[in-house]
C-alpha cells in the first residue's frame, strides 16, 4: 500500500470530493465568502517572513552523514508538513464557492533538468504523511527527483502538456472549458489531478537555489492549492548582541502567497508562529509529532479505509 493510501479517510458522503472532503462545520461568515471572492486571484494574501539559518546550516552539517541530500529546502518543507499536522485549515481549498479538506499533503515543486537557459523544466508532486519525520521528507523528494531528473524522461505532467500544445487552438479553448468545469463539479479524472501541479496542497519554487530573491508568485485559479511559498538566496545581515558583540547572521526570506478564504487571518498569524517555532528547532522533525490534529470542519468521525 502506498503512503498515501495509509491516511485515514473520513466516511465518503455526497458532495465529497476524491481529493477532499467538503467542510461543513464553519462560521456563516467563511461559508458566504467564497460567494463574493470568486476566485483565488480576489482573495489573494501576501506574507513574508525571514528566517535565520545559522542554526539550520550547523544542524545540516551535524547530520550530513545520517541524512544524506538534507537541505535547508528540506527542513523547510518538513516543517511545513509538520505545520499542517497541527494547523489542517492550511490544508483547505476552495472549488466553485465551496470550502473541502484535502484528504492527502503534497508538494508541487519545478526542477530543472540541466542548468543552463535552455535546460527542461518539469514538475515533481511528491507526497507525505502528516506523521513523516525530516528523514521522510528527504527520501521521498529524493526519490521523484530521480525519476524526474534525467534529461528526456517525461512524466505524466509532461505527456499531458505535450498532448495538449499540439491541439489547435479552438480545440484547446474547448478541452480547457470542459476540464475546468469538471474540476469544479467533482469530475476531473483522476490521472490528469495526479499530474496537474495546480492540484496540490502547497506550490513551492525554491528560487533561491539560482542566486536569486523570492517573489511573491500570484495563485493559480485552476486547481485546488491554496497556497505558494517562494524561497530566496541566502543573505547576510549585520547585528549587534545585547552584550555588544558585533554579529553576522545569514537567512533567508520565505514569501508566501495564501487564500484567506480557507481560513481566517488569526489562524493564519499563529500558524506563522508555530511555523517559526519548528525552524527555530529542526530538531524537532526527527521525530514524528506527538498527535496528528484533525480538521475539525468535516464533522464527523474518522474511519480506516
Amino acid at each position: 500500500m502506498k503512503d498515501e493510501d495509509k491516511l485515514k479517510y473520513y466516511k465518503w458522503r455526497i458532495g465529497d470530493r476524491y481529493d477532499g472532503w467538503r467542510v461543513r462545520n464553519v462560521d456563516a461568515v467563511f461559508s458566504v465568502i467564497p460567494f463574493f471572492l470568486r476566485t483565488r486571484m480576489d482573495a489573494q494574501n501576501f506574507f513574508e517572513e525571514k528566517v535565520d539559518i545559522d542554526h539550520i546550516e550547523a544542524f545540516i552539517k551535524e547530520h550530513k552523514e545520517d541524512i544524506p541530500d538534507l537541505s535547508i529546502m528540506h527542513v523547510v518543507m518538513a516543517a511545513m508538513v509538520r505545520l499542517i499536522s497541527q494547523r489542517p485549515h492550511l490544508n483547505r481549498y476552495v472549488v466553485w464557492n465551496k470550502i473541502f479538506a484535502r484528504n492527502h499533503i503534497n508538494f508541487s515543486i519545478a526542477i530543472k533538468r540541466s542548468l543552463s537557459d535552455e535546460g527542461e523544466e518539469t514538475l515533481i508532486k511528491p507526497h507525505f504523511l502528516p506523521t513523516d519525520t525530516l528523514q521522510d521528507i528527504v527520501r521521498k523528494t529524493k526519490v521523484e527527483q530521480n525519476q524526474n531528473q534525467q534529461v528526456g524522461h517525461q512524466n505524466s505532467s509532461d505527456l499531458i502538456s505535450k498532448i495538449l500544445g499540439i491541439l489547435p487552438e479552438f480545440l484547446m479553448r474547448s478541452v480547457v472549458f470542459l476540464l475546468l468545469h469538471l474540476d469544479k463539479v467533482g469530475l476531473l479524472p483522476k490521472f490528469i489531478n495526479d499530474a496537474s501541479p495546480w492540484h496540490s496542497s502547497i506550490f513551492l519554487t525554491n528560487i533561491g537555489s539560482i542566486g536569486v530573491e523570492s517573489i511573491y508568485h500570484h495563485l493559480y485559479e485552476f486547481g485546488t492549492c491554496s497556497m505558494f511559498v517562494a524561497m530566496g538566496k541566502k543573505s547576510r545581515r549585520h547585528a549587534i548582541s545585547k552584550s555588544g558583540e558585533f554579529k553576522v547572521h545569514k537567512s533567508i526570506l520565505l514569501k508566501f502567497v495564501m487564500d484567506e478564504r480557507i481560513c481566517d487571518g488569526f489562524y493564519y498569524a499563529s500558524s506563522m508562529r508555530i511555523f517559526n517555532k519548528i525552524l527555530s528547532d529542526p530538531k524537532l522533525l526527527l521525530l514524528p509529532p506527538d498527535k496528528v490534529v484533525i480538521d475539525d470542519g468535516v464533522g464527523r468521525k474518522r474511519v480506516d479505509i
